[in-house]
């Protein structure tokens, strides 16, 4: 796994971590199974743990949370917007989840280029500081994440460790 690369997640994950709170792992579209989402990776270089940060493309629905958050916190470190392949996406850091690479079924690739879609400079590095962020209130007991994903963590470290 590369951090700042966008991943597909295998079906064991969501059974492993059954979690109601996490995002599905399949939409259908006009009758077909599509992998959606798609996960921004983010490496926590602490722990060797990705963090997946799913994008969206409800811009209006996530537009409107991030601003009722911003008038009321200042600021809104859950959610950040930027374009993925020439598309507007929002990225739901309020949805993140942590991941080690058995659990990837696949990179997103750029189907005209066939190379791994990437994002610029500038959104990578506005998302990299909301997870850090986001991350470290975490740990100190807030609840800014909808799964429970210090247990998800503490249970993927233990399967780093032991090779599993």
């Amino acid at each position: 796994m590369e951090h700042g690369s966008f991943y597909f997640l295998e079906d064991e994950y969501f059974t492993k971590f059954n979690d109601a709170n996490l995002m599905n792992n399949r939409e259908r579209i006009d009758g077909i199974l599509h992998d959606r989402p798609s996960f921004y990776a983010y490496c926590d270089e602490k722990t060797m743990i990705f963090w997946l940060v799913p994008i969206s493309s409800k811009l209006e629905k996530f537009k409107k949370l991030y601003d009722q958050k911003t008038q009321k916190y200042g600021r809104c470190d859950t959610i950040a917007f930027g374009n993925v392949l020439g598309h507007e996406k929002a990225f739901l850091i309020q949805n993140m989840s942590p991941v080690i690479p058995k659990y990837i079924k696949n990179q997103y690739i750029d189907r005209e280029t066939e190379n791994p879609v990437k994002i610029d400079g500038l959104l990578e590095r506005e998302l990299q500081k909301k997870v850090k962020r986001v991350l470290s209130l975490i740990r100190q007991g807030k609840k800014l994440v909808f799964p429970d994903v210090l247990e998800m963590e503490r249970i993927l470290i233990e399967e780093l460790k032991n090779n599993i």
